[in-house]
């Protein structure tokens, strides 16, 4: 019996026009070229997050610290070079990059609940 279902399996596929399966298979190959390439630029994208994990640390305790309140006093009475960068002393940029941080860890989450259900097939 199962060989009788293996030919039929055989005669199925041998009905399928050719072109209908060549371009099943290329559009297979397609697929695996794009999610292979955003796979790739992904953990490079995490690697590189992990890397910056330490220096996000040291951000978020710096801001709203005294020594950033310190750093913000002395910028308004002039006492910083005119050409610093300083877009750490305001509240938005700072603010706004944690604020990307607690969304991106959402988006993360919900990834994880995607890929789960996707893995456990």
């Amino acid at each position: 019996m199962e060989h009788l279902e293996g030919n039929s399996h055989m005669e199925q596929t041998e009905s399928i026009p050719q072109t209908e399966q060549i371009d099943r298979i290329q559009q297979m190959e397609r697929c695996l070229d794009r999610a292979s390439k955003a796979l790739m630029r992904l953990s490079a994208a995490l690697d590189e997050y992990a890397d910056a994990q330490d220096a996000l640390r040291q951000l978020s305790n710096y801001y709203g610290s005294d020594l950033w309140k310190h750093d913000i006093a002395a910028d308004s009475a002039g006492l910083l070079p005119q050409d610093l960068k300083r877009g750490v002393l305001s509240e938005d940029a700072v603010w706004n990059l944690l604020e990307d941080v607690r969304d991106l860890k959402e988006r993360m989450r919900e990834m994880v609940t995607i890929l789960s259900s996707f893995l456990s097939r």
